[in-house]
Order: C-alpha cells, then sequence, then structure tokens
C-alpha cells in the first residue's frame, strides 16, 4: 500500500520474483554477497536488480535523477548492469551525530530522525519502502534484497523496515549470513534461530556460512551442527574472497584498511562523519602509491606526501573533531615540510577560513573558523547539490568523471585558481603555493587520465589502469567464487513472487 492507501500494482504487474540476504550481524558481508549474486544472475541472462529498504551509511551514491542512495546498492546496480535509481534504496539514514541522522526518502531529503523517535518514524516509512520495492520490481525478473544489521535485534523488530518487517510485509523469503572470520558462527545462526519468533523463522529458508579462511572441509561438523539445531538447510560455506578490497569499501568499518602499495604515500584522517570514502579506493589500486587511513588518537605520518582531508556529513562538527585530535597542527607541519593538501567536499571547506551555517542547517546555528589554508569562505544553505558531472582538471586538462553531493556554497579570492571545471564553470580552489587544493568533485580519482596526471605532476608513476574495469573484472571474479563454492541453484530456487 501507498501512503495514500491506494494499491498501484495491479495484477497485470510484472511477475517478479525475489529473495533477501539478511545478515547474524552487521559487516558479516551482506553488500557484497547480493553485489555477487547479482553479478551471477546477470551473467545467466536473469534480469536483476538490488534493493535494500533502509540504508544507515554517509557514502552515498548520486543517481542519475538527481537522487542519493548507499553506495552499496550503486555498486550493486553497477554488478546488475544497471543504471542506480533511488528505488534501490528508498530509505538512507545518514548519521549527523550519536544522537541523529539525516533521513533521506527515495532520493530527497526529508528531515532529522531523532534517536529517542527512531523506532516510531521509522516505521511510518514501510508504505515508502514497500512502494519502491513493487516499483522497482516492475523492472525486472528478480530482486535481490539486502537486509541491515541482524534480525536477532529483536527489541528492533517493532516497526522495523530493514530486516524481517520488511521481509514479511512484502512476503521476501530470507538467505541468513553468517560470519565465520569473526567467531561464533554457529552461536550467530543458532542464536539467530532461538530468539526469532515463529513467524520470522517461517521467512527464513536456509543459511550460509561467509569469509572461511583455510581447509572448508574442518567446518564439515559445525555446519552439520547448525543443520540440527535450526532445522533450516546450508547452502554452502563461502571461502575468504581476496579481491573484496578492489571493490567500494562497503562500510565505514572498512575505511580503516590501508592500502600495501609503496612509494607515493597519500595520508587520510578519519574524521568522525566521514563520508564518500571510497574517494581513495583508485589511489589503493595504485602499486606505488601507499594509502593510510589514520584512526583518532594518532599523529599524521611524518613521511606523508599528500594528505587527504575527506567529505564528512558534519562539517563544522568535524572541523572541531579535528582540532581534538591535534590534525590541525600536523597539517601546518606537513606544510612547512613541503607536503600537499587535498580537501574534498567537506574537507574542502574546512581548510578555509570560515563556515556560516546561521540556520543550522547542519547543527546548531553559528559559525566556526576555519583551518585558514585556503583563502575562501563557505555559507550553509538550504538544498543539496546532487549532480553527476564531467570536469576538467584545471592544472593537467585531463578528464574526469564524478558527482557532487554537498550542502553550501564556497567563495573567495583562491577560488580564482580552480582546482578544475564542470562544463566550463570553475570547481575548487587552490592556495598562491599551489600545495592546498580543494574541490567539490567526488570520486575523481576514477579515471585513469586523471588519476595518471595527478600522479606524474608530482613525479610519481601511474599505471593509469580504468578503475571502472578493475571493479567490473572483480566482480566477474566474485560471481565465479560463488558460482564455485555455493549452490547458486538452489538459492535461486528460493526466489518467489512477493506480495
Amino acid at each position: 500500500m501507498t501512503a495514500q492507501g491506494t494499491d498501484p500494482h495491479p495484477t497485470t504487474q510484472r511477475a517478479s520474483r525475489a529473495l533477501m540476504i539478511q545478515g547474524t550481524g552487521s559487516n558479516v558481508g551482506k553488500s557484497m554477497l547480493v553485489a555477487g549474486l547479482c553479478r551471477v544472475a546477470a551473467r545467466r541472462g536473469i534480469s536483476v536488480a538490488p534493493f535494500k529498504p533502509q540504508n544507515m551509511s554517509n557514502n552515498a551514491a548520486v543517481t542519475a535523477d538527481g537522487g542519493e542512495i548507499g553506495r552499496a546498492q550503486a555498486l550493486q546496480a553497477v554488478a546488475c548492469g544497471r543504471e542506480p535509481t533511488v528505488h534501490m534504496n528508498p530509505v538512507l539514514l545518514k548519521p549527523e551525530s550519536d544522537r541523529a541522522s539525516q533521513v533521506v526518502v527515495q532520493g530527497k531529503v526529508r528531515g532529522r530522525l531523532q534517536a529517542s523517535r527512531f523506532r516510531e518514524d521509522r516505521g511510518a516509512l514501510l508504505d515508502v519502502v514497500l512502494d519502491s520495492f513493487h516499483t522497482l520490481a516492475e523492472t525486472a525478473d528478480l530482486v535481490i534484497v539486502e537486509g541491515a544489521g541482524s534480525p536477532a535485534e529483536v527489541n528492533l523488530r517493532r516497526g522495523d523496515i530493514a530486516n524481517m518487517g520488511f521481509a514479511c510485509a512484502a512476503d521476501v523469503p530470507v538467505i541468513l549470513a553468517g560470519d565465520i572470520d569473526r567467531g561464533g558462527v554457529i552461536a550467530q545462526l543458532v542464536g539467530t534461530h532461538a530468539v526469532l519468533s515463529p513467524e520470522d523463522r517461517r521467512q527464513i529458508a536456509g543459511f550460509l556460512v561467509n569469509k572461511f579462511r583455510g581447509d572448508v572441509s574442518l567446518f564439515d561438523d559445525g555446519y552439520a551442527a547448525i543443520e540440527h539445531h535450526t532445522g533450516w538447510p546450508g547452502f554452502g560455506v563461502l571461502p575468504w574472497f581476496d579481491a573484496a578490497h578492489l571493490l567500494p569499501a562497503e562500510d565505514a568499518v572498512d575505511v580503516g584498511r590501508s592500502g600495501a602499495g609503496q612509494g607515493y604515500h597519500v595520508v587520510c584522517p578519519m574524521l568522525s562523519r566521514i563520508a564518500n570514502f571510497d574517494d581513495l579506493d583508485p589511489l589503493r589500486a595504485e602499486p606505488d602509491v601507499r594509502v593510510s587511513m589514520v584512526p583518532p588518537g594518532r599523529a599524521l605520518p611524518g613521511d606523508a606526501d599528500l594528505v587527504i582531508l575527506p567529505g564528512t556529513k558534519s562539517t563544522r562538527a568535524d572541523l572541531d573533531f579535528l582540532r581534538q585530535q591535534g590534525w590541525d597542527i600536523d597539517l601546518r607541519a606537513h606544510l612547512r615540510r613541503g607536503g600537499t593538501v587535498l580537501g574534498i567536499c567537506g574537507g574542502y571547506q574546512i581548510l578555509g577560513t570560515r563556515i556560516d551555517d546561521p540556520e543550522g542547517i547542519e547543527g546548531p546555528p553559528g559559525t566556526t573558523e576555519g583551518l585558514g589554508l585556503l583563502n575562501v569562505t563557505t555559507r550553509m544553505q538550504p538544498g543539496k547539490t546532487l549532480t553527476r558531472v564531467q570536469a576538467r582538471h584545471a592544472a593537467t586538462g585531463a578528464a574526469m568523471d564524478g558527482y557532487e553531493i554537498h550542502i553550501g556554497e564556497t567563495t573567495g579570492p583562491d577560488c580564482d585558481r580552480p582546482f578544475s571545471h564542470f562544463d566550463q564553470v570553475p570547481d575548487g580552489a587552490i592556495s598562491e603555493s599551489g600545495r592546498v587544493m580543494g574541490t567539490y568533485l567526488h570520486g575523481l580519482f576514477s579515471k585513469g587520465a586523471f588519476r595518471h596526471a595527478f600522479l606524474a605532476e608530482r613525479g610519481q608513476h601511474s599505471g593509469g589502469a580504468d578503475y571502472t574495469a578493475t571493479v567490473e573484472q572483480t566482480l566477474d571474479a566474485l560471481a565465479e567464487h560463488m558460482e564455485s563454492h555455493l549452490d547458486i541453484d538452489a538459492i535461486l530456487k528460493v526466489a518467489r513472487a512477493s506480495k
């Protein structure tokens, strides 16, 4: 049913089937499993689409129609060979603090959700979720749904739209994934079975075990124990997928991993509300580049060549957070040593002299003094810029692809030296010294031509590899990995027509 209480989906709608991957906890690999299944189905000639009812992430992607969805669903759309749409992730919660999140509904900001009203307000969005699900189902023969967190969090069951609340409302069968790498996978799966209500338990069609390292046969007895205690059939044990790091990170938990490359050292401080951190993934893939993510409480390494200040969901709050870590002092020392700084989106705003938010768009109204490394100021304004762009690097003329996803307008003398141009419109700023740069362009390093030119400017070699091709090849490898180790035929047979 829609919010208006009428059924927009007549009996003549496309007979789409659906199945859902839920997990025993966060970060068990649900996003990767769905991406892999999507690519498996697409390679078999099935028209397939991904869907996640509710996502909580500051890592967002921009759709062609000017909306935003979780980055993981954008990757899953690539796995399907489809253009991402807002209906693939109708509810996106973007944490602004420990107590509140911005709510994005069908691609557009609807307001803020307070933690104290989380259950009540979230449950009211079920009609919107079902509307998007049915809209998407009309375009595909198979919809593969990703849950969020864990259905074992039964304290959150009332008003749930992310796991069993959605699965029961849409009558979508569920495969439950456990993560053996973190230990206790038997307890994860058997414990979930024990705490679920009989109604929710009936939605689960079986289980699989993810992230196994070593000889899979050593887990035969454990696998049998899970089947015995739950009565659920198993669909297989999936060994660790070594190439997972070549795919965009699915969660902020993964942002702490550092690249194994040597040579040119790129350093990124992990802001408290870091956003769109996959901007660095193409640099990680460079063999002669080393990317280090610096957690709170640690100094920025003294051997850094380039420090990237990443995007953030709460610019002024993260500016205060940056100072609390002493990173402002580290940045100035880095520049005295001859280093370079690049700010992306919120990181660009932080580099300026001042951030004004008179209407309290990102938090309490007020003004925060910036780092003063760029002679620019930012004023937060209502309305969010959500645009895919093709750009050209001002210094080298290299082509760039990316997207804007920000609030606020940045102006000042250093904008007379733009970082790039979007359709002849200047973007960003560069300091007089040329060693401090800022841009609103996310995804800028994905295009090999620009990445090669940017590194060459700094005397570094780059293979200029096509990162998009690397992602496609990795998705194919993931599909083959899953075909080899899981009972894919049985998994696909689980899918059935939904309500």
